[in-house]
């Protein structure tokens, strides 16, 4: 049973992520690793459950091990420059061929639909078709790269036409030319120029590990610019196939920033179900490079009452808060303020007027997940703003284990008796919480 309530509790959760993904677009970059992983089947059974909920999506698939790989078997040996694959006329057929497979089989993976399967009935449309044009990339340090291409256009209107008729679109890494050429190109740069000639809500790229990792192994999960930057250029000293993979997205999620793509989500190819994670889930499963607001800070209104119930009822539950009811909760909804995230309440807290010139601070939780973000710290000063705005000037706060936070904001510790004599009359001696107070001015 308690799995049960779990699963329902999870998928009432992710109702408010699935009526803010329905209709937009997506654009999905599995690499050539992603396609040779053990997962692959999950990620596509994943995929279609996104197309079954109303997103639009535009995946763009890789080849670079497959390529190389194809090439070896030829004896033919790859070379490169600037980190390109420089692509000879003796090479392009058998890149073709390998390319043309794995757009085949990915299609093959889409079609099955076999009674008890996650597909079961999916009834998916995927299309291809020429809508990547291309030009060579030319001679670069006296390097002439051949069939290695760029893109030259990409041909939205057309790909609009067939998201908006409910079909998904799939792109290779091949692009071809005004003259009828075929080029090899980035698979990086093709889904970073859909993702904006489309202006698409998300770009997702699939990569080994589960994010972007700092120097002690631990996930990233919000990024800057700066923080992108930093990392692709650690990652390339580095020769090693992972980090040259991760560092291709996180470029590519770098020029998708800088031409206002909303969102650039760097997901694990191997772990199964993150994808979901990230998208459903308040927590997330990823890093996530963001180009727009990634949290908003506003009072709060009746329909915040979900949401700030489900913040403080763990801390009720051990004692931290005092319990307050729903009906309470919104009589009292107008002393709130609430930050959210991705229209997820993740932080709280309240201003109670005690008399014309001192308030209480009160009701402070914070998402477990973004504990260690500033969260407290951004509240706080938005409180005391509100109370000088009220011409409040002090602010009391009654706590039972937070007293050292608030000391070190400003707070001094004081007698019950310093409460006004109508707060006095509601302090609970059983509780014996702390008093602390703030002067204002």
């Amino acid at each position: 049973m308690s799995n049960n309530n779990e699963m329902i509790d999870g998928f009432r959760a992710s109702a408010s992520y699935i009526n803010a993904h329905r209709n937009k677009i997506f654009v999905v970059l599995l690499s050539g690793e992603a396609l040779a992983d053990d997962n692959l089947k999950n990620i596509v059974c994943d995929l279609s459950l996104l197309h079954s909920l109303g997103v639009k999506l535009v995946l763009v698939h890789g080849a670079r091990p497959q390529i190389t790989q194809a090439l070896e078997k030829q004896g033919l040996q790859s070379r490169y420059h600037r980190n390109r694959r420089i692509t000879e006329a003796e090479c392009i057929e058998t890149i073709k061929q390998t390319v043309g497979a794995l757009s085949v089989t990915l299609e093959s993976m889409f079609t099955r639909g076999l009674s008890g399967t996650p597909m079961h009935d999916a009834d998916i449309r995927l299309c291809r078709g020429n809508f990547v044009t291309a030009k060579p990339l030319g001679i670069h340090d006296g390097i002439d790269f051949q069939y290695t291409g760029q893109v030259r256009k990409i041909q939205n209107g057309a790909i609009a036409q067939l998201l908006s008729n409910n079909n998904i679109v799939l792109l290779s890494n091949l692009g071809y030319s005004l003259t009828g050429e075929i080029f090899n190109l980035s698979a990086e740069e093709i889904a970073t120029k859909v993702a904006i000639a489309l202006n698409a809500e998300k770009l997702i790229l699939m990569i080994p590990s589960e994010g972007v990792m700092d120097d002690e192994g631990k996930l990233i999960a919000s990024l800057t610019e700066e923080d992108a930057k930093f990392h692709a250029n650690r990652l390339a000293e580095k020769d090693d196939a992972e980090s040259n993979c991760i560092r291709h997205a996180l470029l590519a999620a770098l020029r998708a920033y800088s031409n206002n793509v909303h969102r650039s989500h760097l997901i694990s190819y191997r772990s199964n179900g993150s994808l979901l994670q990230e998208l459903f889930t308040r927590e997330g499963n990823g890093s996530l490079l963001s180009s727009d607001s990634f949290d908003k800070l506003r009072n709060a209104v009746i329909n915040d009452v979900t949401g700030i119930l489900s913040l403080i009822k763990p801390l009720e539950e051990n004692g931290t808060l005092v319990e307050r009811s729903r009906e309470r909760l919104e009589t009292e909804i107008d002393n709130f303020v609430v930050i959210e995230l991705e229209g997820i309440t993740i932080a709280c807290a309240a201003l109670y007027p005690i008399s014309v010139e001192c308030g209480e601070l009160a009701c402070i939780a914070i998402d477990p997940h973004y504990f260690n973000n500033g969260f407290g710290d951004r509240l706080l000063a938005h409180i005391e703003k509100i109370a000088k705005e009220k011409s409040l000037n002090k602010l009391f706060v009654l706590t039972t284990v937070a007293a050292h936070w608030f000391l070190e904001r400003g707070f001094v510790e004081v007698d019950v008796a310093m409460l006004p004599e109508e707060r006095q009359a509601l302090y609970n001696f059983q509780r014996k919480s702390k008093v602390l107070k703030k002067d204002l001015n």
